[in-house]
């Protein structure tokens, strides 16, 4: 079949026509139908997101608590760490001015121990130069008089006269050197 030059495209066929206006009210029926199905399901998942819109905000708020929470906890334990850390300062440094004084206390002690043994071995050596003195004062004695000196008392007489003499001779010594 050839198309005529003269017929119209825009031209409506009656046949078509019927046959699209059924499928149309076909189609429109069964969406009417569908329609209260379809408007629950969209509501339902209106719903759905919103309560999941919703259910994220709280989640976020939860969120955020809990971070707040963790900053009040994390900036307690920063500062009970440096209450602690004080508290260690402190007591290094008592720690360590009680053994400075335990240190001098125990220095003092042996230093004074040590002067005491040191007055104690003079006063040994002075009685022990004192009785070597005596004695060879005694035997120069003897040697010089001619006598022997056997009486206790006359070696103790002369002992101590001869060491009085010499003490009086060293004083006199180092009173000459001072001027």
């Amino acid at each position: 079949m050839i198309l005529a030059a003269e017929e119209n495209v825009l031209r409506i066929h009656l046949d078509e026509f019927v046959f699209g206006f059924i499928a149309f009210l076909i189609v429109l029926g069964v969406v009417y139908r569908m329609w209260p199905r379809l408007s629950t399901a969209l509501d339902e998942r209106a719903n759905q997101i919103e309560g999941g819109i919703e259910r994220a905000r709280k989640a976020e708020a939860e969120a955020e608590e809990i971070r707040q929470q963790y900053r009040e906890k994390l900036d307690e334990a920063h500062r009970q760490y440096a209450q602690e850390l004080e508290k260690a300062k402190e007591q290094r440094a008592a720690i360590i001015a009680e053994a400075r004084e335990e240190a001098q206390v125990e220095a003092r002690r042996v230093i004074d121990a040590a002067h005491a043994q040191i007055e104690a071995d003079r006063q040994h050596a002075l009685a022990q130069l004192r009785n070597e003195i005596g004695a060879l004062s005694t035997d120069l004695a003897t040697r010089i008089v001619g006598e022997t000196l056997r009486d206790s008392e006359a070696q103790s007489r002369v002992i101590d006269r001869f060491l009085d003499e010499l003490e009086s001779s060293e004083t006199t010594q180092q009173q000459a050197e001072v001027r």
